[in-house]
């Protein structure tokens, strides 16, 4: 029964950090990262590797205007939330990802 309930208390810590900005972005491949929402692409040229999955939120954000503004309204609370788990995964990171910043610098952001 505790086994269960362990499990149950893990899924959804995993299914919430796999749509973060910053699993996408902690080992990307040739230091590019895509970032779009719904085909809108961003206007950001470029994020830095340390909290960049805070970054990569707020570049989501900086995009191409969606023609209905209720879409990006109603979202607003779902990107917040992510938003902080974010943060707190990229404090965790922050060793890694000082580390990259210095040796690789910042990713850049593909269209």
């Amino acid at each position: 029964m505790r086994q269960t309930i362990n499990y149950f208390s893990v899924f959804p810590l995993v299914f919430v950090l796999t749509g973060c900005g910053t699993m996408l972005t902690l080992a990307p491949e040739q230091g590019k990262v895509k970032i779009s929402y719904n085909d809108k692409r961003s206007y950001c040229q470029s994020i830095p590797r340390t909290y960049s999955g805070v970054a990569h939120n707020f570049c989501l954000m900086y995009g191409e205007p969606s023609k209905t503004s209720y879409t990006a309204a109603a979202d607003l609370p779902v990107w917040a939330i992510d938003t902080m788990l974010c943060a707190v995964t990229d404090t965790l990171a922050l060793p890694y990802t000082i580390s990259r910043q210095v040796k690789d610098g910042s990713l850049k952001v593909v269209r």
